[in-house]
């Protein structure tokens, strides 16, 4: 009799320890595939971040020789250098001792 209930004993706790690697098994199984979907969304945003970092490398800025054109006519209307603008002061601002 100590034998069957030693060997049922056996059995039982073979049983538990079989469910407890199983559950171990799902587990790991689970964040196995949660890593595998976190690190294809980092590869695509990683190809998509170089992608559009070399379409901004060789993209001519037609902006930039946009604004230069009108920059250099509107200088000339506004701006002489040859007149030449002199303030007068009041003596007693400058010399307040006086």
């Amino acid at each position: 009799m100590c034998i069957l209930s030693n060997k049922l004993e056996e059995m039982l706790n073979a049983a538990k320890l079989n469910e407890l690697i199983h559950k171990k098994e799902l587990e790991e199984e689970k964040k196995s595939s949660l890593l595998w979907v976190l690190a294809i969304i980092g590869a695509v945003a990683a190809v998509a971040a170089i992608a559009y970092g070399v379409y901004r490398y060789f993209t001519p800025d037609y902006l930039d020789d946009f604004d230069d054109d009108f920059d250099d006519d509107f200088d000339d209307d506004f701006y002489d250098d040859d007149e030449v603008v002199e303030i007068k002061s009041d003596s007693k601002a400058e010399n307040p001792e006086a």
